[in-house]
């Protein structure tokens, strides 16, 4: 079990931490056809965007009440009730994630009162899907922020046994899917084909794979998401045979769909590594009553064959990893798998999976806590986001870019971590960050006594050639 070790420090440097208005919109924006509207700030609203834009490279549906010193003051009720409307009568979405901010939750206002004045005022959009979440700035993170939409979504969207017709297992091949914020685009992707593999039906949840995988639109552009998990799917979670949750951030949300639904829970931390997703193989062979595929063997065998070939590499290598828990969870465990030395582990906020994670200590911190401990115990190689370039820099070492926002390589956001064949390419690129590293260029050695080959001791003398000796400091 490992010790957290707390900050000790009244302030962050170089903070680590995302908020939890942000993970919540991430959740929001994996669903189809709809849009996150913050309640606050513009700025509050305009920090995420930017963070959005960057990571993914695409334009981000986004929406904000936009409040005002005087409102800020008074009261932001009819701010709230303003901003849902123009919403809704502007672009007719599916689904709403109002989401409170700091300035907000500071303030006091009940979002879920305000929500009910709206409904009763506004019948016209009782079509629409509106889901509030409380999300505070100053609490939690990313991965806490989106665990509360998706928990939220549950409990307004899911009908429970008891007051509908689902019945667990009468679709016997779909499967649900709660999907943590430390899955990529790329991630799900893989994961759909994985379980697709066993002729089964996944049913993610949310879905980023297909609203926020870089595609172009056959229509001209929308202010809403484009693809993603449809609102009318809730309502059939429960005629599921099996819900897997990837992500220990998600479980209290796994838990509640469970207790709605009646559907058996298979819960796993991460699918990083061979031991991770042998578990997975092995659950979904269960659920399908099926043999694996040879595809999957295959796969497995080549993990296998990368984990010897990069063994000697990563073996007693020394990591330093900044990451959420969930992620930090994940890369530690591979780390170990693989046989190399954990000399930093760093998040932002306090979670229960944080104890499971194979290492001595976890810090919660910022970048600058990662850059000391680095430093101070002789890390090779950074695990991390795109704000540790600088960290690496500073310490001279390489950096295997994990998490998010990443904003300085293209492409980043689609790579795929999970399974036997994102583990193996892992495993290949933490290898070749050691060995680029370590491929420092030789100066070639010069004998005292034997002269620059372009001088000829015997045309210009002894004293001539042991004076050009001296002038190119080979003496």
């Amino acid at each position: 079990m490992a010790e957290i070790v707390r900050r000790n420090k009244p302030l962050s440097v170089s903070p680590l931490k995302t908020s939890q208005p942000l993970g919540a919109s991430l959740a929001i924006l994996g669903l189809d056809r709809a849009i996150p509207l913050l309640h606050g700030a513009q700025g509050c609203a305009a920090f995420a965007k930017v963070f959005f834009v960057r990571h993914f490279r695409e334009p981000i549906p986004l929406q904000t009440t936009a409040l005002d010193q005087i409102s800020s003051i008074m009261g932001a009720d009819d701010s709230l009730l303003e901003g849902l409307s123009t919403v809704c009568e502007k672009h007719r979405p599916a689904a709403v994630g109002l989401l409170t901010t700091g300035l907000t939750e500071t303030q006091g206002t009940d979002i879920h009162r305000v929500l009910k004045i709206f409904r009763e005022r506004h019948p016209e959009f009782r079509a629409i899907r509106i889901v509030p979440v409380n999300t505070p700035d100053f609490s939690g993170g990313l991965e806490s922020g989106f665990a509360a939409a998706v928990q939220a979504m549950i409990d307004h969207w899911t009908p429970s046994v008891a007051a509908s017709g689902v019945r667990p297992g009468r679709r016997p091949r779909q499967i649900n899917v709660l999907c943590g914020p430390s899955l990529t685009p790329g991630d799900l992707e893989a994961l759909k084909e994985l379980i697709e593999s066993f002729d089964l039906h996944p049913l993610l949840l949310p879905d980023l794979s297909d609203s926020l995988d870089g595609h172009l639109a056959i229509d001209e552009f929308s202010p809403l998401t484009t693809g993603g998990t449809p609102v009318a799917a809730f309502a059939a979670l429960g005629d599921a045979a099996a819900t897997l949750v990837i992500g220990a951030s998600l479980y209290p949300a796994a838990e509640r769909l469970a207790q709605r639904t009646g559907t058996p829970l298979h819960r796993f931390d991460h699918l990083w590594g061979l031991e991770a997703n042998d578990r997975l193989i092995m659950t979904l062979a269960g659920i399908a009553g099926c043999p694996v595929p040879a595809r999957l063997e295959r796969q497995r065998a080549q993990l296998q064959d990368a984990m010897l070939d990069t063994h000697f590499l990563l073996g007693q290598a020394r990591l330093a990893i900044a990451a959420d828990a969930d992620l930090l969870h994940a890369a530690c465990t591979l780390g170990v798998e693989i046989g190399a030395e954990i000399v930093a582990a760093v998040t932002s906020c306090r979670a229960t999976v944080l104890e499971r994670i194979p290492v001595a200590q976890v810090h919660i911190g910022d970048l600058e806590d990662v850059e000391q401990l680095a430093q101070r115990n002789e890390a090779e190689l950074l695990l991390g986001n795109s704000h540790m370039a600088d960290v690496a820099q500073r310490l001279a070492l390489p950096l295997l870019r994990m998490g998010f926002p990443l904003y300085d390589q293209i492409g980043a956001y689609r790579r795929t971590w999970i399974g036997y064949r994102g583990s193996r390419q892992t495993l290949f690129d933490l290898a070749n960050g050691l060995l680029g590293a370590h491929q420092q260029p030789v100066m070639p050695y010069h004998s005292l006594y034997s002269p620059k080959p372009d001088h000829r001791p015997e045309e210009h003398g002894h004293e001539t050639a042991t004076a050009s000796m001296d002038r190119h400091g080979w003496h």
